[in-house]
């Protein structure tokens, strides 16, 4: 577990670099951020921060509970962005990959979240095919229970295949032409915001962390610890974290030169270097 107080300076520090106000701080992970013990503080800390304005956090609500609801309103949480698929029990459980998901106590944490001080952001994840019917049913429940109080009440994800996520047998994604097309019909049948843009959230361009590797170049990183995938281990050098890819069977705690092949957004990934 990350400690509390390193991610609290560690942003904090990215606030000073940046040096604009109006930010955004969200919470979100590989999982889910409900897994953090130390939710509210964090997000309390987060939110006593100069400049920042906003602290939302992504989730699917497995998690969730109406007392965690009332600690993160208490601790400043600005926006939740629930993650539902579907309304249907049967098919709820098989798009969040398991046995345990209740969506009826999900769709009741909504009504909670809906009605306390935290705004609410339903965001389904679109699979043509699968879960179609359902995105007309997620739009009527978003404005029935008082989604969007400050920011759109619907962030409806397009299905994207990635290398490492789930592949649903038989399901072609929809081109982004037609993803736009279908939420734009959706939006004159309801008469809500459905294409969104960066300024519906007040993102915008400030000062970026300086890279400290440059693409290609090679150099010596000591590893600490495993990688999300099987093969890979984290290393350090010049403060910053690398994902060697390809770290095999170097033990944890030796310096291995490595080749960085990525450095786009301060996230930096090499290639073991003999």
């Amino acid at each position: 577990m990350v400690e509390l107080d390193y991610l609290v300076d560690e942003f904090r520090r990215l606030v000073r670099v940046k040096d604009c106000r109006f930010i955004e701080a969200h919470i979100d992970t590989v999982g889910d951020p409900l897994t953090y013990p130390k939710l509210p503080e964090l997000c309390q800390a987060l939110r006593e921060t100069p400049g920042v304005e906003v602290v939302s956090l992504q989730t699917h609500g497995h998690l969730l509970t109406e007392k965690l609801v009332d600690r993160l309103e208490a601790a400043g949480l600005s926006r939740i962005n629930l993650s539902i698929d579907s309304l249907d029990p049967e098919l709820a459980r098989k798009l969040s990959g398991t046995e345990s998901y209740d969506v009826e106590r999900i769709v009741g944490l909504a009504e909670y979240i809906a009605a306390s001080k935290i705004d609410l952001l339903i965001a389904p994840v679109w699979v043509p095919g699968v879960n179609d019917g359902d995105i007309e049913r997620l739009i009527e429940l978003a404005l029935k229970i008082g989604a969007g109080r400050r920011w759109p009440p619907l962030g409806i994800q397009k299905m994207l295949i990635h290398k490492h996520g789930r592949k649903p047998k038989g399901v072609r994604p929809m081109s982004w032409g037609e993803f736009y097309r279908r939420l734009r019909r959706l939006e004159r049948s309801y008469g809500v915001k459905l294409v969104l843009k960066p300024e519906d959230f007040g993102t915008h361009r400030c000062r970026g962390l300086p890279l400290v590797f440059r693409r290609f170049e090679k150099t010596w990183v000591k590893l600490v610890g495993p990688g999300l995938f099987k093969g890979e281990k984290l290393g350090v050098a010049r403060g910053r974290v690398l994902t060697v890819v390809d770290a095999g069977e170097a033990p944890i705690g030796s310096r291995i030169r490595v080749k960085v092949i990525r450095v786009k957004d301060n996230i930096y990934m090499a290639r073991f270097e003999p």
